[in-house]
C-alpha cells in the first residue's frame, strides 16, 4: 500500500509539473513540448500503476523448517562373534549416533 501511495504522488508531482496555467500559455508558440511531456508523464503514470497492479498477487513465504541433522557416524574395530566357531574376530564397523 505504501508502495502504491508513493507512486500515485509522484506520479502527481510529474504530471503538476508539467501543466502550466492558462494565464501562462501563449497562443503564438509551438506546443509540441508540451504534448511530449504529456505523453511521457502518461507513460510514467501508466508504468507505476501497471508495475503496482503487477506486483500485488499474492506472496508465498516459506515458514520456518526444521531439518534434521545428518547422524554423525564414524568407523571403529569391533570384536564380532563368528558364525560358525563361537570365537571372536575384529572388524571395522560404521557406528552412527
Amino acid at each position: 500500500m505504501k508502495r502504491i501511495i508513493s507512486s500515485l504522488l509522484i506520479a502527481t508531482a510529474l504530471v503538476g509539473s508539467a501543466i502550466q496555467p492558462a494565464a501562462a500559455r501563449d497562443r503564438h508558440h509551438d506546443d509540441t513540448g508540451r504534448i511530449i511531456a504529456g505523453g511521457v508523464a502518461a507513460g510514467v503514470v501508466g508504468g507505476l500503476i501497471g508495475g503496482a497492479i503487477a506486483n500485488s498477487g499474492p506472496r508465498y513465504i516459506d515458514g520456518p523448517r526444521y531439518v534434521e541433522p545428518a547422524p554423525r557416524c564414524w568407523y571403529e574395530d569391533r570384536d564380532v562373534r563368528n558364525r560358525y566357531d563361537g570365537g571372536y574376530h575384529v572388524e571395522t564397523v560404521r557406528v552412527c549416533d
